[in-house]
């Protein structure tokens, strides 16, 4: 490639994102100054967070401005080098944004070896999603062997990890995944004990039947009818991680009336944001890193190919047509 191709995001979106609300540019590739490095992106990650950055409302993070680039994690290869320990062909990992190429410092960057992982997994199990779904679980779920762990959006890159952390812990697990594909994956192939079918009908009928012991444990992705569902099975001193709303997303969130089952089992519920907790990841990566290896962890892609079709895919993440971790693939892995 002669050119940078970025995509920005064009306007704030008025309620669900559409391609309008996105711009793809040309711009020169960037020149890596003293002690950068230019890496060429090879995937992006595609997240349900980058929604609430296109809002123009207060946030843990600041929101993007109209001929924003968007931003987002990417896995690339050094290709420039101006610090001697990253040399050139060195994979690394980033958070250098929704474009074809990009100029970064060494403490910017994190190092793969693509003989431990596929470097896609920097950006899914053994990257953010992994981390949040470790953390999430262990430290705020806290399971207990024989306890019942419920997770929304189960076959995404988040909710499938935490299912099967749950698992290898001792716990019943319950999903939650739009379409018969979806829940015949993490029961079949993940080893869920159950999966609610959010789009087949008599949800509320289908969850009681799952979780005979009621909820001791809830990882939240969705928000919602479903959240509002899971509350009002859980036991007494349950334990909730807020990790995403998604069914908000499209500038359209649902109320919440269930403080009262909050009151009620003296529950503990507790937000997080992954980013705030960098300390944690290399246990966490470590960890699971063994548990892929020995078939205890498994993790499914869903890649669209080429930045152009970024949009489309973000938008299908949203509205869960995705399968697995979403990525982009940006360009070739080798040339």
């Amino acid at each position: 490639m002669t050119k940078n191709t970025q995509v920005l995001m064009k306007q704030h979106p008025k309620g669900a994102v559409t391609e309008a609300d996105f711009e793809i540019v040309q711009r020169d590739i960037p020149k890596p100054g003293p002690d950068q490095v230019l890496v060429r992106n090879i995937y992006l990650s595609l997240d349900p967070y980058m929604r609430g950055r296109m809002d123009a409302v207060r946030s843990y993070a600041a929101h993007l401005n109209p001929g924003d680039m968007m931003g987002g994690g990417t896995v690339g290869q050094v290709i420039e080098s101006n610090v001697e320990k990253l040399p050139v062909g060195t994979y690394v990992n980033g958070m250098l944004g929704w474009q074809g190429y990009a100029v970064a410092k060494a403490n910017e960057l994190r190092v793969l070896d693509p003989k431990v992982a596929p470097i896609s997994t920097a950006l899914g199990v053994l990257g953010m999603p992994g981390c949040t779904a470790h953390y999430g679980l262990m430290q705020i779920c806290e399971p207990k062997a024989g306890e019942t762990v419920v997770v929304s959006a189960a076959s995404g890159a988040v909710g499938s990890a935490v299912g099967q952390i749950a698992k290898i812990k001792g716990c019943r697990v319950v999903g939650i995944a739009g379409g018969k594909d979806k829940c015949d994956y993490v029961v079949k192939d993940l080893g869920f004990d159950a999966c609610i079918d959010y789009k087949a009908g008599d949800m509320q009928a289908a969850f009681k039947a799952a979780t005979p012991d009621r909820v001791d444990a809830y990882f939240e992705n969705v928000g919602g009818d479903i959240m509002e569902m899971v509350f009002g099975r859980l036991n007494s001193f349950a334990r909730i991680a807020i990790c995403g709303l998604i069914s908000g997303y499209d500038g359209k969130p649902h109320a919440f009336t269930g403080m009262r089952h909050i009151l009620v089992n003296r529950a503990k519920v507790q937000g997080f944001i992954i980013s705030e907790h960098m300390s944690y990841w290399p246990g966490a990566i470590t960890e699971m890193a063994g548990w892929i290896k020995q078939g205890k962890l498994k993790y499914r892609e869903d890649i669209a190919e080429g930045l152009e079709n970024a949009p489309k895919a973000f938008m299908g993440l949203l509205t869960g047509k995705n399968f697995g971790k979403q990525l982009v693939r940006v360009s070739p892995e080798t040339l």
